[in-house]
């Protein structure tokens, strides 16, 4: 099953593509922000990211939240795993 997971966005790598880099349990990747143009995405913020896009803002409350839950139910390191190996 894949699932969306939060990171938090560490770099705007090309504003203009719409693509951010960011920190997943220490994983950096780049992803596709540009379905969060509206709301803006900024250094710092949270996004909850499915298949190398980012589908929703949310707090570092609810990223904490949903990391622990998807630690609860064995999803995270599988997650996390098929993170690191997603292409750049």
């Amino acid at each position: 099953m894949c699932l969306a997971i939060p990171g938090k966005v560490v770099e705007i790598v090309d504003a203009a593509n719409h693509i951010a880099k960011v920190d997943v349990g220490g994983v950096r990747r780049n992803v596709n922000v540009g379905m969060l143009e509206d709301e803006g995405v900024r250094i710092g913020d949270y996004v909850l990211i499915h298949v190398g896009f980012a589908m929703s803002k949310i707090d570092e409350r609810e990223a904490e939240e949903t990391l622990r839950l998807l630690t609860e139910i064995g999803q995270y390191e599988t997650e996390v795993d098929q993170f690191k190996t997603s292409i750049e």
